[in-house]
């Protein structure tokens, strides 16, 4: 397995490009399963994910192939409606094929989904929407079985907001008959984003990016082309990454709108920010004031940030406290940065963070995408050698990351499996 080797210590400066929304690919992509035919995707990122859904999609029988940015799918020849624990368990988001298989074939077998090896995050909103829907589902040996002949409307109020919970009923709802009304739906660009593409496939949805959502069920899609949105979580870990290194970036082809709750927390910490239509520039002082966060659904801060954000208190001027409150242990990457010679005193969901006049570089292991993030981010400033190991993980949600960074100043190289 790769590693990366971090010498810390230097400024990021310069420019760097964001790629497309890793999140919002992935919900793109089960989509065409809604209407057979021929589909071109624009800003797709070269990730492990994205070429996992694909070889997801090709086991069912669509054909995939990429190129660049560019990913073509074309879903004609799709006649396998199993999604393979095989397949499935290298990736949670697999799971996005069950509402488009059983509402436009009838029938999906979906294995329960893996992913990061991090806290329970069960997939019962999926299953229990698509049962209300109509589907006939049972778990069997591990799999989701899911049966109707034609998906019905339903009134959907979700106890809790759920990003993929809410794109999978989404995708069955448009071709269910009747009306579907979604409550405390999700609100995230990504879940936008699939609405907008669905609508241009033909689905009928009203109340996009809002939290309730009417689906007027109809008989049939089209394919279409689509363009995928930046990726707001790479985007905000660069400016993690600048922030932490006293350094000043800009980052281009990135959507400030979507980052509002991140960029107002770096203001606090000091750093100068200017945003534009599409880029963002930031300016660190030297002193990095400590910061509270508590995680929220969109429009609050990400969960998916709360990793990056704590490295970047570990070296602030004071402590702090960062809360999760959406996944409640999702913070393996505490032990790993306590290595590094930061002070992280963690109560369930509460991490108390007092800052440090330095980490000290050391070998590190990654155990899950974001907490790999904030794992590079701390070795960016550590004394010394930082190595990170098991980088796999940062190749599922980052696009050559040590490239970007490389290119910015920082001291980072990727040192094959094969070569140690």
């Amino acid at each position: 397995m790769d590693k990366f080797i971090i010498h810390g210590g230097t400024k990021l400066k310069g420019t760097v490009a964001i790629g497309g929304s890793k999140n919002a690919a992935l919900a793109l992509m089960p989509a065409t399963l809604l209407a057979s035919g021929k589909y071109q995707f624009l800003n797709i990122p070269d990730l492990r994910d994205i070429t996992t859904m694909g070889r997801l999609l090709q086991m069912m029988g669509a054909d995939v192939e990429k190129a660049d940015q560019t990913l073509r799918l074309n879903t004609f020849r799709v006649n396998k409606f199993e999604a393979p624990y095989e397949q499935v368990k290298k990736m949670r988001a697999s799971i996005y094929v069950l509402g488009p298989l059983v509402a436009r074939y009838g029938y999906a077998k979906v294995s329960l989904p893996g992913g990061c090896a991090w806290g329970p995050r069960p997939v019962n909103l999926h299953i229990e929407g698509i049962r209300k829907l109509g589907a006939k589902i049972e778990i069997d040996q591990g799999y989701i079985i899911a049966k109707a002949k034609r998906l019905k409307a339903a009134k959907i109020a979700f106890d809790v907001s759920s990003v993929g919970a809410t794109g999978n009923i989404i995708m069955a709802a448009v071709l269910a008959k009747g009306t579907t009304i979604i409550e405390n739906a999700a609100i995230e660009p990504e879940i936008t984003a699939l609405s907008e593409f669905l609508s241009k496939m033909g689905a009928r949805i009203a109340g996009l990016g809002t939290k309730r959502l009417e689906i007027d069920g109809v008989d049939a899609l089209h394919p279409s082309d689509e363009t995928m949105i930046p990726d707001r979580i790479e985007a905000g870990t660069f400016l993690m990454a600048a922030a932490m290194t006293g350094g000043t970036v800009k980052l281009e082809r990135c959507n400030p709108i979507h980052l509002a709750a991140v960029l107002t927390k770096l203001e606090e910490i000091g750093a100068i920010i200017d945003v534009g239509e599409n880029w963002i520039k930031i300016k660190s002082n030297k002193t990095i004031k400590p910061v509270d966060v508590t995680t929220a659904v969109y429009p609050g801060f990400p969960t998916d940030m709360q990793a990056q954000w704590m490295a970047l208190m570990a070296i602030a001027k004071g402590s702090s406290i960062i809360k999760d409150s959406i996944y409640f242990d999702r913070f393996k990457h505490v032990p790993e940065l306590i290595r590094l010679g930061a002070n992280i005193e963690l109560n369930k969901n509460t991490a108390l963070v007092k800052g440090v006049k330095k980490l000290m570089g050391t070998k590190v292991m990654s155990t899950d995408l974001r907490a790999s993030a904030s794992l590079v981010l701390a070795g960016l400033v550590a004394d010394g050698k930082t190595e990170v190991l098991r980088v796999y993980h940062l190749d599922r949600g980052y696009e050559y990351i040590e490239k970007k960074l490389h290119a910015l100043g920082a001291k980072i190289k990727r040192i094959s499996g094969k070569e140690y």
